[in-house]
């Protein structure tokens, strides 16, 4: 699975509206309304590179009320959850 942090500058005034369009679409499991020089963060999980095409600049840029937007993709996930299943493994609850 492939991970990309997009960040996100929107009309403020429609904050609200374009993170739920965003979240409602396919690939896009979270979206994060921020402070700072962006507005939102969505994480989009996709399976192959080619797919970010199709949701980032494909969908998410053309939302209504998106001005611009900052993609990162992971190398690597880091996770506690993922952490303490490692270390669960064998033992009995």
């Amino acid at each position: 699975m492939i991970t990309a942090i997009v960040l996100i500058k929107t009309s403020v005034d429609r904050i609200p509206e374009i993170a739920e369009s965003i979240a409602a679409l396919d690939s896009v499991s979270e979206v994060y309304s921020v402070t700072g020089t962006y507005d939102l963060i969505a994480l989009v999980r996709v399976n192959r590179h080619e797919n970010l095409a199709d949701i980032i600049p494909g969908r998410i840029s053309k939302i209504p009320g998106v001005e611009a937007t900052d993609t990162h993709v992971a190398f690597r996930t880091y996770s506690q959850h993922d952490l303490e299943a490692a270390f669960a493994i064998g033992l009995d609850a």
